[in-house]
């Protein structure tokens, strides 16, 4: 939703849009109350597979410039529901305390924009993992990285759910099943992992708001910290655990040594989250909900590789998230035997 320190190289040469774009940006901007005499620096980012990322200022009649950030569908694939949940969630999530960024407008696309979209502040920090868990400037935040993320995970957990009307409650595992089905993609491995799953399902418990892809790469760090929790569109109600079990699945480690994030331990992901009022955790439930996050994400490759194969989106970058179905997979094996128990 919102991308640190746009530069040259995170932008992608311009397909001839940008003017239309930002006459509408404008004239919409101005419609919700800001005070925008034109768009400047308007540039769409490379990254992300979902949706279409803008970066620009909005400037006033005095020459104040108001960074923000535009999401939206790509033109042909629109889902509103989702971006009005994702802003329902947003403004909910501020009003409780969670980092995110400030939600200036949104709506469906079909009075401005082209397609559903959402603007929002731009907010400092990094959000590419190699960048975090590499880079000398990150050490600090390296350090206290896991202890951020279960406070911020606990923010989120603690947002009362009437005060997101319309967010649905969710079986993940249920939910995944249907998707695999409908991608017609035999995979055996995921099938067994489905199987003990559901022979494993842990007792049912109070539905929490839950972020639903709560991993590194959705949020966004400083020198000093966490900045902001970003990428909502997966956003219900369901067991909290969900979200920390998905943190720590090895894809959204990014090679790092550590269960949590790539740097932090288990430890300092649960004394944290308890610390700042999340529920009481249960690491073998959380184990389950790393499995079931395996899972998900081995699905979801095989959901974005098929948008490419079947022409609705022709992209290498999902292409590529393709392959990452194998490494799920082997990453299932060594979890249900018991051979990884990270």
């Amino acid at each position: 939703m919102s991308a640190p320190r746009p530069t040259p190289a995170t932008a992608l040469p311009d397909d001839g849009r940008t003017g239309d774009l930002a006459s509408e940006l404008c004239a919409r901007l101005g419609e919700v109350g800001l005070d925008v005499a034109q768009i400047d620096g308007l540039r769409r980012l490379s990254g992300g597979a979902s949706r279409e990322t803008w970066s620009f200022a909005a400037v006033d009649r005095h020459g104040r410039r108001t960074p923000l950030i535009l999401r939206r569908d790509p033109p042909g694939e629109p889902r509103p529901e989702i971006m009005h949940r994702e802003a329902v969630a947003l403004h909910a999530a501020e009003r409780h305390g969670v980092p995110v960024p400030r939600v200036r407008d949104h709506g469906d696309g079909t009075e401005a924009i082209g397609t559903p979209y959402i603007v929002v502040d731009h907010v400092g920090g990094e959000s590419i993992a190699r960048r975090i868990l590499r880079d000398d400037r990150y050490a600090r935040s390296r350090a206290r990285l896991a202890a951020d993320l279960g406070r911020a995970a606990a923010l989120v957990h603690a947002v009362p759910p009437s005060d997101v009307p319309g967010i649905p409650a969710a079986d993940g595992l249920a939910l995944n099943w249907d998707r695999y089905v409908e991608q017609d993609v035999p995979r055996p491995v995921l099938e067994i992992a489905f199987r003990w799953l559901e022979e494993r399902r842990p007792d049912p418990v109070t539905p929490r708001l839950v972020h639903g892809d709560f991993r590194l790469g959705n949020v966004l760090v400083g020198d000093d910290g966490l900045t902001s929790v970003l990428d909502w569109e997966l956003v219900h109600l369901g067991d909290p655990m969900e979200d920390l079990g998905y943190l720590c699945i090895r894809a959204w480690r990014f090679g790092g040594p550590r269960p949590v994030a790539g740097v932090g331990t288990f430890d300092d992901l649960f004394t944290a989250y308890e610390a700042a009022g999340g529920t009481a955790v249960d690491p073998a439930r959380v184990r389950w909900w790393q499995v079931a996050g395996t899972l998900a994400w081995g699905v979801g490759a095989i959901v974005q590789a098929n948008r490419h194969l079947r022409g609705s989106t022709r992209s290498v970058e999902l292409a590529a998230i393709g392959r990452r179905v194998a490494e799920q997979e082997h990453d299932l094996l060594r979890m249900i035997d018991g051979s990884d128990l990270a």
